[in-house]
């Protein structure tokens, strides 16, 4: 009987882990795609449905279909940004005749900084290295440019080869890349300008004539 229960009892535990394990990755799989991405993935589809009546229609012949087609593509494109999504599937059904394949959106939205107006990282690159100073007081073609310079040092960029700083550079333009794909609002703090009249220096003899009449008031 005790050997019986030494192999039972571990049993039923395993089984107890196993479950509990399952329950969890189930929980954090439904927890990663936030309302935002369902969202998303259930407007992308609408538009494709919209572009591509009959392709659509001929790919997605039933719900059971349509259903489980949404599900892949979510789990597939969660890692991008909803506005990213729906930007890449804008940019598709504006400019390709045949309903996209997910390698379509997904090469899409991996180039998709362009569509928000941020330039590829190797032009944002040579744009924070040619920008004469003050930096801050430039035209940039996005601020995310000025603040991974900013952030990469201006010095550095100035005085290493491309091939030491660039990664560097990269890892900040990504970073920043990624805040302004959520929408983030991102701005380059102009320099505070200088008044348009400043006080001129005192010369010697008015800064002597000051220093007397400082003593005379104070009765030196």
């Amino acid at each position: 009987m005790k050997k019986v229960d030494q192999l039972v009892v571990p049993a039923q535990i395993k089984k107890s882990v196993e479950a509990g394990e399952k329950s969890e990755n189930i929980s954090a799989s439904r927890k990663k795609h936030s309302k935002d991405h369902v969202d998303a993935i259930n407007q992308m589809f609408a538009e494709f449905e919209l572009s591509y009546h009959n392709q659509y229609h001929k790919a997605f012949p039933d719900e059971g279909a349509l259903n489980l087609a949404k599900k892949y593509w979510l789990s597939s494109l969660a890692s991008f940004p909803p506005e990213l999504v729906l930007a890449a599937t804008r940019e598709l059904v504006l400019n390709q005749p045949f309903l996209p394949t997910i390698a379509n959106v997904v090469d899409t939205c991996k180039s998709g900084v362009t569509l928000f107006g941020l330039p590829a990282t190797h032009d944002a690159y040579l744009e924070a290295c040619r920008m004469p100073t003050p930096k801050a007081a430039q035209s940039w073609s996005h601020p995310a440019v000025y603040m991974a310079g900013k952030a990469t040092g201006w010095f550095e960029l100035a005085n290493q080869s491309e091939g030491q700083i660039l990664p560097l550079f990269e890892y900040h333009y990504s970073q920043l890349s990624q805040r302004a794909l959520q929408c983030e609002e991102l701005s380059v703090k102009a320099p505070t300008p200088l008044p348009e009249n400043l006080d001129k220096p005192l010369s010697s003899k008015e800064n002597q004539s000051r220093l007397q009449e400082l003593k005379a008031n104070l009765k030196l």
